[in-house]
């Protein structure tokens, strides 16, 4: 018997730290790392102990004879994946950095943001008994674990619970409601703390560029993604999916969560945490068909394969692809002979060659997965009413990358509704340098530097997607911000960073007297409770509170 990671594999690799064998790969110290879309468990070395079974925060592992039929198709991804990556016989344990044998008790950092990178940098500092102050904008915590990620994914929104334990601690204290530009500046952030870590994510969209990109009709998937989480920002947001046909340009793992939300049953969506708004809207949509586009071949769809497998393992949607869209071209057999691609690339093209085989299930609703096109416009008097698109020709660039070149195959879709999705964009932060081509922070491993002299800022540093941009998974984050911490521990212990004059108790006050209604982790405590017991009245994991009032009502009625 051997174990099996599965779809809701989170990358944290926490169950790495635990295997007394290292037989779970790619590790965080390995090549591959940030660009693995999961990881996976050597059956030769695996001894059966189970240890990483119970350390998963997502619940995405299980013993191999208690596979699902669904689940079989994990069993060759693993296989795949050591065929390219075998493993290692020398699995020494790294050396403890130098720095981190110092004394961090007196150390005071401020983390701004409380998403995943943010509670892994934080989970980092609390270990070494510094003491962090945490500040997010929003009354709850947590980011795009609870605004991004689908709510018919609720095993990946239980890696929470691994941030849930830093609410007892003595040295962390988070402070909700609190916007730094507006509460508080760059500037007295730094002079109340040690040193500064942001880790604000990117919120914003990458845009098309094209004509009638801002028609309406035409809407930032990210924003639609934030609506139907009950983000407070765009709960008030109005889709009108009152048509048959929606179009999705892009083809990453949001636009398939986009997809698979628009298609699937609303009564199977009441049993999650998805927001009661969406909730109602759903079930008026009279959306039958979604249509994807990404604008090169398959091996190079921007999805992850456990994403794949999942819509191709429901019933309720049949999804269809183009024979001679999948088909394998030369580009894709350069790529498919070539030893150094990875197992996940040749995973997708054989996954997606057999979709396109399959015959028609006669489903009700169409996903319909479409390669090699880009749109030159969405057209339309008034509102969205078609997309057109562009067939592109794939090449070899001379690095090696694929390129995609447009061609004279012109094709109109129709599309009564049409979401961007090619990507999050990070947006500047006031007093930091800001990399506007790439929507980052500019950055050396976390340290925050001066574009210009391309020198470090003293005690300003970066994690998550405003340090390395919008890649990655979940878990991804941890080894992100745990380099980032490094950088910081070391700058500490050199004795780079100023060291603050103010005591904590009065960044705390400062912090009240500009805004009196600033939340700590016990009142969201109490809010999640709340949504907690309204969610066992519905049936529903929880029942959000999408609206800042609601939520400072129930704080105040304590």
């Amino acid at each position: 018997m051997s174990f099996v990671i599965l779809q809701s594999c989170c990358n944290d690799a926490s169950c790495v730290a635990v295997c007394p064998v290292d037989c779970i790969h790619p590790t965080p110290s390995e090549a591959g790392f940030m660009r693995a879309e999961m990881l996976h468990i050597d059956p030769e070395t695996c001894i059966d102990c189970g240890a990483c079974v119970d350390e998963c925060p997502v619940d995405a592992i299980r013993a191999e004879e208690d596979l699902f039929d669904d689940d079989e198709e994990y069993l060759t991804l693993n296989a795949e994946y050591f065929a390219v990556h075998p493993v290692e016989t020398d699995s020494a344990v790294p050396e403890r950095k130098s720095w981190r044998k110092s004394d961090f008790s007196s150390l005071c950092v401020a983390v701004v943001g409380s998403g995943p990178a943010a509670f892994y940098a934080a989970l980092d500092l609390q270990s070494t008994k510094a003491s962090i102050e945490m500040f997010e904008r929003l009354p709850t915590p947590y980011g795009l674990a609870r605004f991004g990620v689908a709510p018919d994914h609720q095993s990946t929104k239980a890696v929470t619970d691994t941030f849930r334990s830093l609410g007892k601690k003595a040295n962390f204290n988070l402070n909700l409601g609190i916007e730094v530009g507006q509460h508080i500046s760059h500037a007295e952030l730094l002079e109340h703390h040690d040193a500064v870590i942001y880790a604000v994510g990117a919120s914003s969209d990458r845009r098309l560029d094209i004509v009638g990109e801002d028609l309406p009709g035409s809407h930032a998937a990210t924003e639609f993604v934030a609506w139907y989480n009950g983000h407070p920002d765009y709960a008030d947001r109005q889709f009108d999916l009152s048509g048959e046909r929606a179009v999705i340009i892009g083809n990453g793992n949001v636009a398939l969560d986009v997809a698979r939300i628009l298609l699937t049953d609303p009564l199977s969506l009441s049993s999650t945490d998805i927001a009661q708004h969406a909730l109602v809207a759903l079930r008026k949509s009279n959306i039958r068909e979604v249509t994807v586009v990404g604008r090169r071949g398959v091996a190079q769809a921007a999805y992850t394969n456990p994403e794949m497998l999942a819509l191709l393992s429901m019933k309720e949607i049949e999804v269809v692809l183009a024979p001679d869209e999948v088909a394998t071209d030369e580009v894709t057999q350069a790529l498919l002979d070539s030893a150094a691609t990875e197992s996940s690339v040749r995973a997708k093209v054989r996954f997606a060659q057999a979709a396109a085989g399959r015959e028609s299930s006669g489903a009700s609703k169409r996903l319909v997965l479409r390669y090699k096109h880009s749109p030159t416009s969405i057209d339309g008097l008034e509102a969205v009413e078609r997309v057109q698109l562009v067939r592109n020709q794939l090449k070899l660039g001379g690095d090696g990358s694929v390129i995609a070149v447009p061609t004279d195959d012109v094709e109109t879709l129709r599309a009564d509704v049409v979401f961007r999705s090619v990507g999050y964009r990070g947006l500047p932060v006031a007093g930091l340098p800001f990399d506007d081509d790439r929507g980052v922070v500019p950055n050396v491993n976390g340290r925050v530097i001066d574009p210009v002299t391309r020198t470090p800022i003293p005690g300003v540093y970066a994690t998550g997607w405003i340090k390395r941009g919008p890649t990655g998974v979940i878990g991804t984050n941890k080894k992100c911000a745990g380099e980032t911490v490094d950088m910081l521990l070391q700058d500490y212990a050199a004795g780079a960073l100023t060291a603050s004059l103010h005591p904590l108790n009065a960044t705390r006050e400062l912090i009240r007297e500009r805004n009196p209604d600033v939340l700590t982790f016990d009142d969201w405590n109490l809010l999640d409770r709340a949504e907690r017991e309204a969610g066992k009245v519905a049936a529903r994991p929880r029942v959000k509170f999408v609206d800042v009032r609601s939520m400072m009502d129930v704080v105040r009625a304590r």
